[in-house]
């Protein structure tokens, strides 16, 4: 590096003055460059001296731009040193600190656009609200339906309960007209009356005094039997016919003697139905016969009567 390059401090040459000597003064009597220079050894203060080596001011001068320009370029030595240093870090800082500013100030600009967008403040509300309606319109369908199958079942379950009580009684029904009908065998409570001729023989009026006043205490299934076993169903259509020889004809079956009436119902009301004064056992007696009245725990009354077929009767709807 050239002395005139250390002496600006900036590590560049400086340029000549235009207008200044660039050598000796030629006025008479003046004096020398070398002499005025404040770097001369005579301008020196005492004690101090230049090192030989050294160029004076006048040589740095007059040194030629289009070399130093030449010298620079050919080898591209950066600027050093503390101003170097110092220009540097002050460039980088302001390119750092105009970054921030940008960054920080479009930021800003966003959030005031955000904050103050009426527009899209409202749409947002708007979304919110239509939400919070499809919401509650969902929920009130959704509790209509489940009322609707909650009603569905509570019909179902009446339905199936009022089906089954209706069942139930129509079963009950069907098997007290069964009875009734002489079509179901029975069994319960009742009374076993056995006729035993006297003198006389066992007449059907007799026999049929006997099932009335068994009707009228409360019978609800009869049926007669004959000494070989055979038996018939007592129902309201039953008739009896004397038959030659003692026997019986019972709805045209006949029937041979004894007779035993098997009866279901309460044993002590039909017993006193039997044995009341001029009743039917007292009637018997008279003829030289005899009633014999059995309590039975369990009667069973087994005999049916085969249907009948109505012609002219209908029910009436």
């Amino acid at each position: 590096m050239s002395e005139e390059q250390s002496e600006t401090g900036t590590g560049w040459p400086q340029p000549a003055v235009p207008g200044r000597p660039t050598g000796p003064d030629p006025r008479p009597g003046a004096p020398d460059s070398d002499e005025m220079s404040p770097l001369s050894p005579q301008g020196e203060p005492p004690g101090r001296q230049s090192p030989p080596d050294e160029p004076d001011a006048g040589d740095a001068v007059t040194v030629d731009l289009s070399s130093v320009t030449a010298s620079a370029g050919a080898e591209q030595t950066p600027p050093t040193g503390p101003a170097a240093v110092a220009r540097r870090f002050t460039s980088a800082g302001a390119m750092i600190a105009l970054l921030l500013g940008l960054l920080g100030f479009t930021l800003v600009v966003q959030l005031r656009t955000t904050s103050t967008d009426p527009t899209s403040a409202a749409t947002r509300q708007e979304d919110l609200v239509r939400i919070f309606s499809d919401l509650d319109s969902r929920e009130k369908r959704l509790r209509q339906d489940i009322e609707a199958l909650e009603e569905s079942q509570r019909q179902l379950r009446s339905g199936e309960q009022g089906r089954q009580a209706a069942l139930q009684e129509a079963t009950r029904r069907a098997d007290e007209l069964g009875i009734l009908a002489g079509t179901l065998p029975a069994r319960g409570p009742g009374l076993s009356v056995r006729f035993e001729a006297g003198s006389k023989p066992i007449s059907a009026y007799r026999v049929l005094d006997a099932v009335q006043e068994l009707r009228g205490a409360g019978a609800e299934a009869m049926q007669i039997s004959g000494g070989d076993g055979a038996a018939v169903r007592i129902i309201a259509s039953t008739y009896f016919l004397d038959g030659s020889g003692g026997d019986l004809v019972v709805d045209g079956r006949r029937l041979s003697g004894p007779f035993t009436i098997t009866v279901i119902g309460d044993p002590t009301t039909m017993a006193t139905a039997l044995k009341i004064p001029g009743g039917v056992a007292a009637s018997v007696a008279g003829d030289g016969g005899n009633v014999i009245v059995e309590d039975r725990e369990v009667a069973d009354v087994s005999a049916l009567h085969a249907p009948v077929k109505l012609e002219h009767a209908r029910p009436v709807s």
